[in-house]
Parts: C-alpha cells; structure tokens; sequence
C-alpha cells in the first residue's frame, strides 16, 4: 500500500494527543483514604479494574480515530506490483496515439473531439515528472511519430501546431507502432493512451490480427479516451464520376456523383454544385433518406481546353472536409495526328475526313511508314498507320501506346494477311485474319452487323437516339478478323470489322479494311468522316481515372519524353513547392507524397502545365458507427493484449482515474469508514465508562 498525498501523513502526530491528555489526567488524580470505607475496598476493586479496561480501549480508540481520518487525507492506494516501495517514484514513458482524421472534426459543447484530444494530452503531460517520456503517434500516418522526449515543454509546442489531416488511418496500425516503441523503453510505467472517436472500420480489419502479447505484457498499460458523445449529421460525396470519355470544348460533360447519407434522419431538397474551374456550372437538389446512398446525374459544359478542374460540392454539415470530391478533365486544343502509310493514298479518304473537323482542330503530318524511326512519336497523341507490316519502328510504336498514346491501324491496299497478323503481334496485340473477298471486285458485298452503341466513339455522333441507324457500307475485300479484344462493329459472318485493344495506358482500334474505295465503299459513307473524328478524340483523350488518388497516397507522376529538371508544385492552398531532379535519379517518374490535403495539385515544368492530380478523403472516413467498449476489448483480446486496460470518460476526473490505475485502487473511503464506526463504538463506551463512574461515586 502506498499514499497518493503522503504529506497529510504528518498529521499522524495529532494521534498523540489522547495519550498526553491521559496521562495529564492520571496526574491530576489524588489518593484519599476514608477509614469507614475500607470495608468497601474488596467490594469495588473488580469495578474499578474494569473502569480502567475501558479507558485504555476508549484511548486506543481515539488514537485510532485519528489514525485513520490521516490516512484517508493520505489516500492510501494498493499496488499490483511493488519494488521496495519506490514504485511511486519510477519513471514513465507515455505514449499518445492520437487520432487526427477528418472524423474528430465535430464539434460539442467542449470543441472539436480534435482539440479535446489535444488538451487531455497536455492535462496528462501536466502531471508527468523530470526525467518521464513521452512520443506521439498520429493515426492519419504511424510513420510519422513524434519519437520518446523527455522535453515535455518542446513536445506540447509540437502537439498544439498539429491540424486534422485529410488522410484516413487505422488504430491497429498506431498501436503495432506504439507497441514496438512502448517494448524498447527502459522505464517502469509504461503506457499507452488512445484518443480517438473509435469508428469500428478504424479498428477492424480484413486481414489476420497481429500477435503482440510479448511487446503488450502485463507490464503495460492501455487507456482510451472514447470522445464520440454525440449523434453526428453528416453527408458525403464518395465518388464523381465523369461519364464522358471525348471531351471536347463547348460540349456537354455528363457526371454522376455518390452521395451518402451517414445520420439518423433523412434530408430533402439538398443541393449539390458541379463546378468547372471555380466557376459554378451545374446543380441539382436530391432527396435521401438515413443510412442511403444515392448517385445524382448531372451535366456541365466546359468552355475552356487544357486541363480542367471538376469539383462537386454538397452543403455544409458537421463533417465538411468530405462535402467536396475532386477530379480533373483534359481537352486538347489541338490533336496532333501522324499518318503513316507506304502508299499515300491509303488514307486519303482519312486524312479527308479530319480535315472536315476544321484548320483548329487538328495538327495533322503525312509521313511514309518507313520514317517512323526517324520520328519522335511522343509529338503525337494519335497514330494512324495503313500498312501490313513495319520493316523498322514497331517496338517505338508499341512504347508510345504504353505510355499512353492512341493508335488507328488499317490494313495497307495489298493484302497480307499473314504479315498483318504478324505486326499485330508485335505490338502487342493478337490478331487471327484471313483475306476474304478482291479489290476492286464487287462480287462479295459484306454489310455490317452489330454496333455497340454505347461505346464512347459512338457518344453524341448522332442527334437522338432515335437516329442511332446509318446506312451500313459495303465490302467487297477485308480480313476476317476474330481476336478477345473489344469488338465495337461486327459484320454479318461474324467475324469483326473494328476491335479496341487496352496496351498499357493507351488504346488501339484495328479496322478489317482498308481505307479505299477498291475495298468498300464505307470512305463515302455518312458514317466514315464521324467515326474516323471521333475515333482520333477517343483515342487522343488520356484516362483521367488514374489521376485520382486518396490523401496520404503516394503519387506518381509519368515525365517520359520530357526534359525536366525542376518541378513546381501548386497545392490546393495555393502554397507551392519545387522538386529539383537530379542526375542520377530516375526522370522518367516523379514519386511524390506531400499529398495530406484534398484538393488539385498542378505540376509544373517551367511554365508548362504537365499534370494535373486530384486529391480526395477516403470514403471509408465518413462513416460515423463507433465502437463500442466492448468491442474494443474483444480488438485486444485478438491482439493478444496482456496488460492493464482502463477506459476513461472525457468528462471525469481524469488524473485520479490515471493515478488510481497506476498506483492501484484507492483505500481513503473505507477509512472515513472505519474510523465513523470506532467513533461510534468510542461513543458507546465512553458513555457506560460514565455511568460506571457515577456509580462508583454514589458508592
């Protein structure tokens, strides 16, 4: 047993002041003798022996009243474990998991759970001794704690500079981490205290529980700090979709955003925006009822080329860094298209059919096949070759596909089919053709089939759907193409007319035919010059999806082809930063991680605008269903924690609670306790000690 305020203890000598005041009164008494009453002497002598019994236990009593009314003041405290009585004295080290995800932004009456969790903090720190340390785990990142100090002044500086960050984390990672830095301590107390709102997807996870019952032993022990107390009215956006995979300047935009509802009631007639560029182009009000989630489709029309901010943005509520999702679109102000051929005159009828688009739209260069390796083929965004096979160039055209690149590829005037399924082949696609049919003989006429209308190429080429009918080309000689790509066109022997190919990052589209008339006569059909156009700005469009990334992810960026020595930086709060490349690093990818804020980052090269990354909060965030105790205690159970668990209500006495856990359970009550009934007792006595007494004297 130890005392948690030993200096009451002195007042143990106020248990001196009964004896002192007996032994003055035994000085007081006197002896008189009375001749006629020694008879009486024999009588009395067993009455006064038990009158003295009861003034030495009523003096034994009054010290004990006093002891225990000290020692209560003292607060005695039993100890689980005890090392010579200095267990008081023993250093501490402390370490703070502090949850600092977007989640503990609600605010009560106290504040933000946030900023509770920072004052509990420097309350606990505030009892805390010279020589005890103390480290911080954040559970947006564990990588970046706050190692053991004992300058306790420097680490409360540290902690009141912390803001929420906009990435999520889990609390089983913060406490792996906490774990190992808990184990290598040297000190005695060892604890760990978690502050967090405890969503049950912060603590639960898919794979197997870590085993940390040698690093968690019985020596340690873990407090929580639960500082959820309310229900929380929360909407979020978890994800914005564009529909649209062409984009082009002044054409609608089609989006759908989903919309969850995490609070107990239902909402009517809220309202989300759809800005382009800061500028509000669209909105919409939606209905959604408690614990839904529903998708709102909307449109917005882009006025400008280049990259293009989106960002969709519901009403405020008391979770408001998840009311915003980001994404980013690109138009290019001008596509520019190689093609390449052996014979100029295979795509004429293409290299027509652009020209219709307009001297703005495109920038168009006509090469013979055999100079593709004296090109640098990352100048284009769309290839379009017209031959059987590549004597020389085929593996620098498979590398700008990969990289991105978009490739329109016909079969040359002159049949070959073995070669062409070779160059297929080769750039990496597998292609199974025959040669059916003759140019320039209209004996055979193949029509086509099926027409996958919902593929992009197809998206606004018509007015309404009604009109999604053309009038179907002949064919006369084409290849008998079948192959696992994406069939977009079929004809009616099943075999395929136009097939899309996935190779990295960029597209392919492979027609069976030839662009010439000595083939069909689908170059003078209302449908050739559309679906060429649209096939160019399908293929020229970059997939935006891969762009989009989670706060606290890493972020790659592709600088292939490009002579960058400096990157500049310009986050969503307008504060920019530079990355300098050197030498020896790798250039043809930049990794960059300062990515805590949701929002649009830019890079830059020179002047130049060469990505454009969004940023947004993990969906999984937003949830507000928190774990119970209980369901804590079963975590730990499955951690195979093995050491003492107090949890601590943010409303109570908090350093008494640590204290009592520390030091064990205090005894003070059941001394108040004891010491209210030997007063009792003493009263009892000392009454019948008095009656004895009158007795005595009447005798």
């Amino acid at each position: 047993m130890i005392f948690l305020n030993p200096a009451v203890l002195f007042g143990l000598l106020a248990a001196s002041i009964p004896v002192i005041i007996h032994l003055f009164n035994l000085r007081k008494l006197k002896k008189i003798e009375f001749s006629t009453l020694t008879f009486l002497k024999e009588l009395q002598k067993n009455k006064i022996r038990k009158i003295k019994l009861k003034q030495w236990i009523l003096l034994a009593l009054r010290v004990l009243i006093i002891l225990f009314i000290v020692m209560a003041f003292a607060r005695p405290a039993l100890q689980s474990i005890q090392i010579g009585g200095t267990t008081s004295a023993a250093k501490t080290t402390a370490v703070f998991i502090l949850d600092d995800t977007f989640s503990m932004s609600v605010v009560d009456q106290k504040g933000s759970y946030f900023n509770q969790a920072k004052e509990i903090i420097k309350r606990i720190i505030s009892q805390l001794q010279e020589g005890d340390e103390v480290s911080l785990i954040l559970v947006s990142n564990p990588k970046l704690e706050i190692n053991p100090t004992s300058n306790l002044s420097e680490f409360v500086k540290k902690l009141e500079g912390l803001d929420l960050s906009y990435s999520s984390g889990d609390l089983n990672s913060a406490i792996i981490k906490a774990a190992q830095i808990i184990s290598e301590s040297k000190n005695f107390n060892k604890e760990i205290y978690v502050l967090s709102d405890f969503q049950k997807n912060k603590i639960k996870e898919e794979k197997p529980s870590s085993d940390l019952s040698e690093l968690l032993n019985k020596n340690v022990r873990l407090y929580s700090f639960n500082l959820a107390d309310k229900d929380v009215f929360n909407l979020s956006i978890d994800e914005l979709k564009i529909n649209n995979q062409i984009f082009e300047k002044d054409k609608p935009v089609s989006f759908s955003i989903s919309i969850s509802n995490h609070s107990k009631q239902d909402v009517n007639n809220a309202v989300v925006s759809l800005f382009l560029n800061d500028e509000r182009s669209a909105q919409k009000s939606f209905d959604i009822n408690s614990g839904q989630s529903k998708i709102v489709e909307i449109e917005a029309t882009p006025k400008t080329n280049g990259f293009v901010d989106v960002v969709a943005e519901i009403e405020t509520d008391e979770i408001e860094q998840d009311n915003k999702r980001f994404s980013s679109l690109f138009i290019p102000e001008k596509i520019s298209v190689g093609l390449f051929s052996e014979n100029q005159n295979d795509l004429t009828y293409v290299n027509l059919a652009l020209q219709t688009a307009g001297e703005g739209k495109y920038e168009l260069e006509r090469k013979n096949v055999n100079q593709l390796t004296s090109q640098q083929l990352n100048k284009y965004q769309v290839i379009i070759i017209s031959d059987n096979s590549i004597a020389s160039g085929t593996e620098q055209l498979k590398n700008f596909v990969q990289n991105g690149g978009g490739l329109i590829l016909f079969p040359s005037s002159t049949p070959d089919a073995v070669k062409f399924n070779q160059l297929c082949t080769q750039l990496g696609f597998e292609i199974s053709s025959s040669f059916a049919g003759k140019a320039g003989n209209n004996d055979l006429k193949i029509k086509f089939d099926k027409t996958d209308f919902n593929h992009p190429v197809f998206q606004n080429i018509f007015q309404n759907d009604d009109k999604k009918k053309y009038e179907s080309p002949e064919l006369n000689a084409y290849y008998k193409m079948s192959s696992s790509g994406n069939q977009i066109i079929s004809l009616v022997d099943g075999s395929s007319f136009l097939i899309e190919f996935k190779i990295g990052k960029g597209k392919v589209f492979a027609f069976s035919a030839a662009p010439v008339l000595s083939w069909s006569d689908f170059p003078i059909k209302s449908i050739f010059a559309p679906l060429i156009n649209k096939s160019v700005a399908y293929l020229a469009a970059k997939e935006r999806e891969q762009n989009n990334f989670l706060a606290g992810e890493e972020v790659n960026i592709n600088l292939k082809n490009k002579n960058v020595s400096q990157i500049k930086i310009i986050k969503p709060d307008k504060s920019e930063e530079f990355i300098n490349l050197s030498e020896n690093q790798d250039r043809d990818y930049l990794t960059y991680s300062n990515t805590n804020v949701a929002g649009s980052y830019k890079f830059y090269s020179g002047g130049n605008l060469i990505e454009d990354i969004s940023i947004n909060t993990d969906p999984t965030e937003s949830r507000i269903d928190y774990a119970t105790e209980s369901e804590f205690k079963d975590y730990l159970k499955e951690i195979k924690f093995n050491g003492d668990f107090v949890s601590i209500d943010k409303e109570s006495n908090i350093t008494e609670k640590i204290l009592q856990a520390r030091f064990g359970s205090e005894l003070w009550r059941y001394f108040v306790l004891v010491a209210i009934l030997l007063a009792l007792i003493e009263m009892t006595i000392a009454r019948n000690a008095k009656k004895d007494l009158i007795e005595l004297g009447n005798q």
